[in-house]
């Protein structure tokens, strides 16, 4: 049976909650929701929404690369935006994150997300060694 490794993110804030920022099990990393929360702690939810994206954005990259990982190892993201209508913004800034990598995605509005945030991402990466 594979076990649940934690994914250490050095010089990050700590989750708030009972929670790792990211785990590996079975060859696969699952990086929990992020929020726009700085390495420092602050939080950036009074900031304009492509500031709260970026934020969010460079703390799912950084749990990957604390797993060896970078956007070309997403399997899937899934990004909670508060407005639909901000949709666009997001898109246009997780390409610029993402790069080349083009991993399956869903964008699911909703009504609100804690400490007031407008976005919260999550992914799902391989880190297998092998060449499917």
């Amino acid at each position: 049976m594979a076990r649940i490794e934690p994914i250490v993110v050095p010089d990050s804030a700590a989750p708030a909650g009972h929670y790792s920022a990211g785990v590996r099990h079975g060859g696969i990393v699952y990086v929990s929701g992020q929020l726009g929360v700085r390495p420092d702690g602050t939080h950036t939810a009074d900031l304009p929404f492509e500031e709260q994206v970026r934020a969010a954005m460079d703390n799912v990259l950084r749990v990957l690369a604390a797993a060896g990982l970078g956007p070309e190892d997403v399997i899937k993201a899934i990004a909670y935006v508060v407005g639909v209508e901000n949709w666009p913004r997001f898109n246009a800034i997780y390409a610029e994150a993402m790069g080349a990598a083009k991993p399956a995605r869903v964008v699911v509005p909703v009504p609100e997300l804690h400490y007031g945030y407008l976005i919260e991402i999550e992914a799902i990466a391989d880190c297998r060694d092998d060449d499917l």
